[in-house]
């Protein structure tokens, strides 16, 4: 049996390991599009901000690696076309490469905004791959000026490593809000009054509309929409991501948001499954199939992928929305359908002098979503409650009264403890 997986990050990786505990005698390649070993795009801040060493966002680090699991790794090699009736797939480095079984974990490419400017040779980078950290780095000094486009998931954990490097920091974020895709208008505002109480220039409902060269020692001059325009020696863009698949041209793999694939994450086309970050599975929350591009769900992908191409049947039931997220010290998650349903009820709680903050979102009794700022003791609770769909019976009204009382029904609804 011959396993290819294309894709070197968390979810191709946990596969491949997978792959050859279920099947010792396969030949296994691995194909990465990047000069690099595999390694997390996740740990690439904790590096950006002189915490970890370039080798310390590798996902194993043990010499001989490839040759104790015997994976023919590929580095810096490009599928360029998949020919499903063949079986075999175009790549840009060596001839042409067959399989039996397939795995696309070919994850998420950054999305670049069109802003004039915006394709200069030196000093405007995505924050994506380890080569554009180590151009930031280049950048990026003490008391240098940094513009950031985005402030989003992705755009805070950059926020707090160019912090910790010392920058001035301008972040520009088109929506009303801090985080819009995992806090609401109240958490959202929260979290940008704590980073302008660090020093840092937070810029909402604003787009940037144009980069020119800069004056008085700075590379750019940042133009807005509204607003004076801003000096910046380095430009960081991180305004979302999209689902790798532009090389499934003419193979028959069908996508929109992502790869379609069915609860055992293999696509329409008999033997080629995709997992992670490309991967549009299914929503625990409603049942709908998205492109969930979180760690946890890769690794999910990554092993139940592996179990279906060694002929384990596996079913995924669903990955829960989730999100936790530390900006600065501050800690804020999401969970399931934070945003509420049409004919649902909430509960909420706030402290803005404390950054203090909670919402649950009701269906009928039980919990469906939920928001938390700076309330770190209730994170594991909340994603038990909403993934068990625990009723919560006459909870429902004692947590519409006190949503800090998490806990209690948690205790009470789950391990039967009665409520108080």
């Amino acid at each position: 049996m011959k396993h290819v997986v294309v894709g070197a990050g968390p979810s191709g990786l946990i596969a491949t390991e997978h792959l050859r505990a279920l099947d010792p005698s396969a030949e296994i390649t691995l194909v990465m599009d990047e000069d690099a070993p595999p390694y997390s795009r996740m740990a690439i801040p904790y590096f950006l901000a002189n915490e970890i060493k370039e080798g310390g966002t590798h996902l194993r680090k043990s010499k001989g690696y490839n040759e104790d699991f015997d994976i023919d790794y590929r580095q810096n090699t490009r599928v360029e076309k998949i020919d499903a009736k063949k079986k075999e797939l175009t790549i840009s480095q060596g001839k042409a490469l067959k399989y039996d079984k397939l795995l696309l974990a070919v994850g998420s490419r950054a999305i670049i905004p069109p802003v004039p400017g915006i394709d200069a040779v030196e000093g405007i980078y995505n924050c994506w791959t380890l080569a554009d950290a180590r151009n930031i780095i280049k950048h990026a000094k003490p008391g240098s000026k940094a513009l950031l486009m985005g402030a989003g998931f992705i755009g805070c954990i950059i926020l707090e490593a160019l912090i910790k490097r010392g920058v001035e920091l301008t972040v520009v974020e088109m929506e009303d809000r801090m985080v819009p895709r995992m806090m609401n208008k109240a958490g959202g505002g929260m979290i940008k009054k704590w980073c302008e109480g660090k020093g840092i220039t937070v810029k909402t409902s604003t787009k940037v509309v144009g980069i020119e060269q800069g004056s008085g020692g700075h590379r750019f001059k940042v133009a807005f929409d509204k607003g004076k325009a801003a000096d910046a020696d380095v430009v960081i863009t991180a305004t979302g991501v999209k689902a790798t698949t532009d090389f499934l041209k003419g193979s028959g793999v069908k996508h929109e948001f992502g790869i379609l694939v069915n609860n055992h994450l293999e696509t329409n086309i008999a033997d080629i499954y995709a997992s992670g970050d490309c991967a549009q599975g299914l929503d625990f929350s409603d049942g709908s199939w998205t492109v969930q591009a979180i760690q946890p769900t890769a690794v999910e992908h990554g092993r139940i992928a592996a179990q279906n191409m060694t002929g384990i049947a596996a079913e995924h039931s669903g990955s829960l929305n989730m999100n936790v997220l530390a900006t600065l010290g501050l800690i804020t998650s999401s969970y399931g359908l934070w945003m509420g349903v049409e004919g649902g009820d909430h509960a909420e709680i706030v402290d803005k002098d404390r950054f203090r903050y909670m919402r649950l979102e009701f269906k009928d009794d039980k919990i469906i979503g939920a928001l938390s700022l700076g309330l770190t003791q209730h994170v594991g609770v909340l994603r038990g409650l909403i993934q068990t769909e625990a009723p919560l019976g006459g909870w429902k009204k004692k947590l519409k009264e006190d949503p800090l009382r998490i806990m209690e029904a948690y205790l009470a609804q789950v391990h039967l403890t009665g409520p108080s």
